[in-house]
This record gives structure tokens, sequence and C-alpha cells, in this order.
């Protein structure tokens, strides 16, 4: 079950880095099913590859329980697609690392949602049961709306730890079967 034309794009902000590795590992799930997968930096969108994606994942580190402003530039910089509907039936989904525990993510996660929603996307959630709550369990911060991850504001070299990688990984993988769903007709 493979389809080299099938596409994803991740399109992220990352000051620190560690959305950026999440955002990499999400990329290495999808990749295992053949799914063509780009990763950008909204410093650096490819717009004509993340408009003609199958899959659109979004990710912001929360910052004071919300995206970033430069996320929050890059989602206004939408608009005319917005207007044009042009992702309308798209895939969607959404991550977020935050240095705290809880940091407020799951309000990012609606933030980001509700943009999806408004660009007439179709939502895709983390759908895996947690397994832990030890920095090695998978989906250990029972999110159900979007891939949540922690970092500890420790440096990207040592987190976030592998349990919320596995996650990332593992979220991949599951949109790559999502696309390929939504496809196969």
């Amino acid at each position: 079950m493979s389809d080299q034309s099938k596409s994803l794009a991740i399109a992220y902000h990352s000051p620190y880095g560690h959305t950026a590795k999440v955002a990499q590992y999400i990329g290495q799930g999808a990749e295992k099913l053949d799914i063509h997968v780009q990763v950008m930096d909204i410093e650096n969108i490819d717009w004509e590859f993340l408009d003609q994606a199958d899959a659109i994942l979004f990710g912001s580190p929360t910052y004071m329980g919300s995206v970033t402003g430069p996320f929050k530039m890059f989602m206004d910089s939408t608009s005319k697609r917005w207007r044009d509907q042009s992702w309308r039936g798209k895939l969607a989904a959404g991550f977020t690392n935050s240095g705290g525990l809880s940091g407020d993510k799951l309000s990012v996660l609606q933030q980001i949602n509700l943009f999806a929603m408004q660009h007439g996307m179709l939502w895709s959630g983390l759908s895996l049961m947690p397994t832990g709550i030890q920095p090695h369990d998978l989906n250990r911060l029972a999110s159900y709306l979007g891939l949540m991850t922690q970092s500890d504001n420790a440096s990207v070299e040592i987190t976030p730890p592998q349990g919320d990688l596995d996650t990332a990984l593992w979220f991949g993988e599951h949109m790559a079967l999502q696309i390929l769903r939504l496809n196969s007709k």
C-alpha cells in the first residue's frame, strides 16, 4: 500500500528547534508508507507544494497559551486561500510542543483546528490510546485533538523524550494511512 504520488506537507514554526524535531519525526513516520513528505519552516514555505499536498500538518510551539506570533502571521497570510476555499477537503492535523507538562497546549491545538475548519479542511486527531505517563510511553500526555509533546525547557539534543518522538512517528504513519484511505477511491 504505497503511492509516491500522495503527499504530506508539514508546516511549522520552531524558534528553538523542538517543534522542528517533532516535525521531522512525523515526516519519518509518514515516509514509512512511501508518502512524499516535505517538512517546511513557515519562514521558508513552499506554497505550491502546500497547495498541492493531500494533507497539511500544522505545528507551533505553545507560547503563552497560543501559537507563536510568526505562526499566527503565517495563518493570516493564507487569507486568499481561505477566501477561495482552495484547501477545502484537504486533510489537516496539528501538533504542538511546550516546556511545561501542560503549558496550555490544548488551546494551541484548538486554535489550529479552528484555522483548518475555516479553510474547509478535514481534521484528523491523534487516535492513539495513552500507554502510560512515563517519558518513554506513547501519547503520555493523553491528547486526542492532535499531537502534544514536551521539552522540559531543555536542549533539543535531549528533548522531547523518546516516547513523545515515538508518538510523532506513529502520528506520521497514521496520517499517511489517512491520506491513502481518503485517496483510494
